[in-house]
């Protein structure tokens, strides 16, 4: 979906704020090369996936507060990845209302490519749920003590040939998707999370999909450690089964100053006999998916600078049945301000 005249206006109605109350600004980019063995996607050797985003954010008065991040998507198209406007109450609740990241797990907010430690999304991420999975509506989200949590309700996810192609910005039916996120910080340095997402996907409003999610983190000065969990069920019309998806992945890096090694292993298995290529519709089933990989990543983590990392990482790549030569290694400049 582009959103080119929409954010051209935001951006500027952003930079036309009293300058008493100009906005923070803050950007990234970053670029990849990718090199795989003969049976991967990229056996040539190729420069992919240039990306740059904007962050805007700040007050217009005391409690109120707005973000608007651009971020381009491919070469030749930007979209909207936040927009909108917040009354901070307290530490206790603060209440959004616009464009906003999903808060289900802890990846889905913080996967731009200066924040993560992998060079590609883990396999779950972008498979159960649509890749930077964004919503239309109503979030609120706070602290309390050792407890944090978020709950919304937006438009919800559509359906579509599999559970990536379900972003949607526009509601398809009655029904409003609705979830959160509860998250107990169980030191100073680990935190561990329950999400969860339910709402209507067909124009019908009689198939439901439900989304549950696990996850905890451990990161200080020496050891960064991250392990989700998440797990979709789709409903299909007779006579097919329910459609499942499920996936976890583990990933720990130890830092040793500017260089920190890293090791993943990373699960995904998706079984739907209704939607997958070909599905048009209620009336017009696809091929079915039936999809089981995992793979063993590792790599290493170079900060040049405090605004600037290098990454370089090896996929071991495995898929159930198959023997493929698809291994592949990833290299990752990434920037930002």
């Amino acid at each position: 979906m582009k959103h080119h005249p929409f954010a051209l206006l935001a951006l500027l109605g952003v930079l036309a704020v009293p300058a008493v109350a100009q906005p923070k600004v803050n950007g990234y980019f970053s670029l990849d090369y990718l090199k795989g063995q003969d049976q991967s996607l990229f056996s040539f050797g190729t420069f992919q996936n240039a990306q740059a985003g904007l962050l805007f954010s700040g007050e217009w008065a005391p409690r109120f507060a707005y973000v608007l991040e651009i971020q381009s998507k491919d070469i030749s198209r930007f979209e909207i990845e936040q927009a909108w406007a917040g009354f901070l109450w307290s530490e206790t609740v603060h209440l959004k209302a616009g464009l906003y990241l999903v808060p289900f797990g802890k990846y889905n907010e913080s996967g731009r490519a200066f924040q993560t430690r992998l060079v590609q999304p883990p396999l779950p991420v972008g498979e159960i749920f649509p890749a930077s999975w964004r919503d239309v509506g109503l979030l609120v989200e706070g602290k309390a003590g050792f407890f944090l949590y978020s709950a919304y309700l937006g438009n919800g996810l559509a359906e579509g040939e599999n559970l990536r192609a379900g972003q949607q910005f526009k509601d398809n039916n009655r029904d409003k998707g609705r979830g959160g996120r509860l998250g107990l910080l169980l030191s100073q340095t680990v935190e561990a999370g329950l999400s969860y997402y339910s709402g209507r996907i067909d124009a019908e409003n009689k198939r439901g999909l439900t989304l549950k999610g696990a996850d905890i983190t451990w990161s200080d000065r020496s050891v960064n450690l991250s392990v989700e969990y998440m797990k979709g069920e789709i409903e299909n019309p007779a006579p097919f089964a329910k459609g499942t998806a499920e996936g976890w992945f583990v990933l720990c890096s130890i830092n040793f100053g500017s260089l920190s090694p890293l090791v993943a292993y990373e699960k995904f298995r998706y079984e739907d006999a209704f939607h997958g290529s070909g599905y048009a519709g209620p009336l017009a089933a696809g091929l079915g998916i039936f999809d089981n990989r995992n793979l063993w990543a590792i790599g290493l983590v170079a900060t040049i600078h405090q605004n600037i990392v290098l990454k370089l990482e090896y996929d071991f790549n495995k898929e159930s049945n198959l023997e493929l030569k698809n291994n592949m290694f990833r290299a990752q400049a990434a920037v930002h301000f």
